[in-house]
């Protein structure tokens, strides 16, 4: 932190003085990438929806980790998310409905129970309100490190897996043949987005997370002419609307995820309608 705050000590901007400011923009420049990344893994994989359901088993988590009195709920949504993604692989590859069938089963199941628990004993929901809009300028530097090596270890996943994981989803039966295990490159992939989502969800915001993992890559894909493209692209503009998203919340004073989402929206509708046909 010594060597960014150093940096942000030469930005001639009144926001960069701000201790808040600096560790937000800190955590934007880490997540960013994050969500660019996953961003096509999610998108080519067509499970849009699969990090929408994620968010509700995280939210049961978070309300179990409350209900018992843990002081970090998180790492209780952290496990709960774990599991749920690891038996929706399951379940989806032992079943013969269709995917968004079982994302609906699984995502209906999540936030109700999460409700339910939430409000046990007539308990009241506004205490989750923070979660689901979320809170980047709440930051913690423990937690930016956090999301380094988070950051860190989907790299290196997307680097070894993108292939094989691409065509698991393409071709299972193919990818069986050739020695991929299609189960655990699945089971990883998702457990991966169970994690972002659940870590990153308490800045985000859980109303608006789902589309960090699909505008970006969906914004891509107007533009991109092969795979290298489509990846760069994902990343530049996840990072571009984190950056702008942030600093608008800050003058106007409005939810920097919520901000962040409009941004990439506007980028998807002006790729969209100047793309090359």
């Amino acid at each position: 932190m010594a060597v960014w705050n150093l940096l942000m000590d030469l930005i001639p901007f009144e926001w960069a003085s701000h201790g808040f400011m600096r560790s937000a923009l800190l955590a934007v420049l880490v997540i960013s990438p994050l969500f660019g990344l996953l961003s096509t893994m999610v998108v080519s994989n067509r499970m849009s929806f699969f990090s929408d359901a994620l968010g509700h088993s995280a939210f049961t988590g978070i309300a179990i980790g409350v209900l018992c009195g843990l002081a970090e709920p998180m790492w209780c949504a952290v496990l709960f998310a774990l599991a749920f993604a690891v038996l929706f692989t399951y379940v989806r590859r032992r079943s013969n409905m269709a995917s968004d069938t079982v994302i609906g089963v699984f995502s209906s199941t999540a936030v109700a129970l999460g409700i339910f628990i939430a409000t046990l004993n007539g308990g009241s929901f506004t205490k989750f309100n923070s979660i689901l809009i979320g809170d980047i300028l709440s930051v913690e530097p423990g937690k930016i490190a956090l999301l380094a090596a988070i950051l860190g270890v989907v790299v290196v996943l997307w680097v070894c897996s993108f292939n094989q994981l691409m065509l698991s989803s393409v071709h299972p039966a193919l990818a069986d043949s050739r020695g991929i295990r299609v189960f655990w490159q699945e089971a990883v992939f998702s457990a991966a987005i169970a994690v972002v989502v659940t870590v990153s969800m308490t800045w985000v915001g859980l109303l608006v997370i789902n589309s960090l993992l699909v505008l970006p890559a969906a914004m891509a894909r107007n533009l991109a002419r092969n795979m290298r493209q489509y990846h760069l692209c994902s990343l530049v503009g996840a990072v571009a609307a984190g950056v702008a998203g942030l600093m608008t919340s800050y003058y106007i004073g409005t939810s920097a995820g919520a901000s962040i989402t409009l941004y990439l929206a506007a980028f998807f509708a002006a790729t969209f309608l100047f793309r090359r046909r």
